[in-house]
């Protein structure tokens, strides 16, 4: 196990260009307060692409809607900020928010089905988005910007999807027409929201296939939401883990695959098949139910879990411990290391 550094060592490069810092959100529910958001920290820099990575109800999609300003009427920012190319989002009006949602971050949802208008054409939704944020654009030039994103996601007949509607496409184009909107406006941060979960394997590998090389081409950077550390590997520059409400772990993508340090992440790593050992190895689930992030336990959110938790585990959070330039863990295994 890795041993804390007393120092905590700066990043080297500081070119953030969207900031999470110690954002807490909440929902009121019939029993109680939902704690979704617990105080997570992270950065992400211009080109980059990071994980958010966790099971499902852990507050990834939450923090991704917080950022978005898309919250439900029952949900409550309590603290925090979000700086965006060193501008504060969280306290903007919706319509001083406007000209950054879609021009500047765009967002691709988890199911395009329920997002795309089942009464206007792929073509009619397209060419609306463009003009709702260019109002010099005219339909010619909104409907030739539309089908050249649409070949650029790797849909053959752009010409007959425009004239298509929503129920007419399989899932798999429905998400492409989905990405193609987000990056009509060609934003600088996209968060992707588990954009193939609902997809078979086939076209998830084309769907991130298809984002890696509009990321490279465009130098964009990317929120990447998900469960399923295959594609995190695959995909992402950093990661960080969360579980609870709260990040366990950050790190880059070899840190957490090579030194991964917190138990949770060791865990959601066991969990995945592995292709590089002679002899198949059964999976290894992580065993109990997510944690109800109503009645949050005392201590070490995820000690109720925890094969290695020790008593200070249940009386009290742990402080993170700084493990590398860009590597850090929130664990009491690490301060008595």
């Amino acid at each position: 196990m890795n041993r804390k550094s007393s120092v905590q060592i700066p990043s080297i490069d500081n070119d953030k260009l969207i900031e999470v810092k110690d954002l807490h959100v909440s929902f009121s529910t019939p029993r109680g307060e939902l704690k979704a958001v617990n105080g997570i920290n992270y950065s992400v820099k211009t080109g980059e692409i990071m994980g958010l990575v966790g099971e499902s109800g852990s507050g990834k999609s939450v923090e991704a809607y917080s950022i978005m300003g898309l919250l439900p009427p029952t949900a409550r920012i309590d603290s925090g900020s979000v700086f965006f190319e060193g501008q504060e989002i969280l306290s903007l009006t919706k319509k001083e928010l406007e000209p950054i949602r879609g021009n500047e971050i765009s967002m691709i949802f988890q199911n395009p089905v329920s997002y795309l208008d089942p009464v206007f054409t792929i073509g009619q939704q397209m060419i609306e988005t463009i003009r709702a944020h260019d109002r010099s654009a005219s339909k010619d030039d909104a409907k030739a910007i539309s089908l050249n994103m649409l070949r650029e996601v790797r849909i053959r007949s752009p010409e007959q999807v425009m004239r298509q509607y929503p129920f007419e496409l399989s899932g798999g184009m429905c998400q492409r027409v989905m990405i193609a909107i987000a990056l009509l406006c060609e934003p600088k941060l996209l968060i992707a929201d588990e954009p193939t979960t609902a997809l078979d394997v086939t076209t998830q590998i084309q769907i991130v296939q298809i984002l890696k090389r509009l990321q490279k081409q465009r130098s964009m950077a990317m929120i990447y939401i998900t469960h399923n550390f295959g594609i995190v590997a695959e995909l992402c520059d950093r990661v960080s883990v969360m579980y609870g409400g709260f990040i366990l772990e950050q790190g880059l993508i070899d840190d957490i695959f090579y030194n991964a340090a917190h138990p949770y992440t060791l865990m959601l790593l066991n969990t995945i098949p592995r292709m590089d050992t002679q002899t198949s190895e059964p999976l290894r689930p992580i065993e109990g139910t997510p944690v109800d992030q109503v009645l949050l336990p005392d201590g070490c959110v995820f000690h109720p879990r925890c094969p290695s938790c020790k008593d200070i585990c249940r009386r009290e959070a742990p402080q993170k411990s700084i493990l590398g330039p860009e590597h850090s863990a929130s664990c009491w295994l690490l301060e008595q290391a």
